[in-house]
């Protein structure tokens, strides 16, 4: 097997074992916490947001960050709907979700908080649970959704930990087989 092949197979073993534990924890911990579900859900988007984020322990602080600034605008969100009533039920949410979404874009232009997408993430997690779970409340759900974060940037942290040490133990080695080839072929 080339050794970018075995790699790649150590590395997609590592992943799904890393998951395989995530659903473990979850198993564990989900029926324990504030509402009593289970959110691996959650902790799977914030492992992508650690990966989409630079894969990097700051781009990991941004997307917890990013997912508490979400969750505050949830909170605005759902305020502003139940302040906004008299537009009607038709009106009232997409109006209140309207006004806040300009001062979030405009965080883009503060460094800490300009990780947007990790934003719109977190105020759609919180949307979810808010929606969906009906003994939710806004400190339940912060600190379900929060937990549950922290848990997919750590494991994303993890990831990328063992995907370091899975180059060191198995090199790629394109290059020496490029220069191998080009070896061969001058030797013709």
């Amino acid at each position: 097997m080339k050794a970018k092949n075995k790699n790649l197979l150590v590395w997609a073993t590592w992943i799904a074992a890393l998951a395989l534990i995530i659903q473990v924890i979850d198993q564990f911990t989900g029926t324990k916490m504030p509402i009593g579900h289970a959110g691996a859900w959650v902790a799977f988007q914030a492992w992508a947001v650690y990966f989409l984020g630079g894969c990097t322990p700051k781009g990991g602080l941004k997307g917890f960050i990013a997912y508490a600034v979400g969750i505050t605008t949830g909170i605005i969100i759902f305020e502003l709907a139940g302040a906004l009533s008299f537009l009607g039920a038709f009106w009232c949410v997409p109006v209140a979700i309207f006004i806040p979404v300009i001062p979030v874009m405009c965080f883009e232009r503060i460094k800490i908080l300009d990780y947007i997408p990790a934003i719109f993430i977190g105020c759609g997690a919180f949307f979810g649970i808010m929606n969906y779970v009906p003994e939710a409340t806004y400190a339940s759900a912060a600190v379900y959704e929060l937990f549950y974060c922290a848990l997919g940037l750590i494991f994303g942290w993890i990831a990328i930990a063992g995907k370091v040490w899975i180059d060191k133990m198995i090199p790629l080695e394109e290059k020496s087989e490029k220069a191998n080839a080009v070896g061969e072929a001058l030797a013709k």
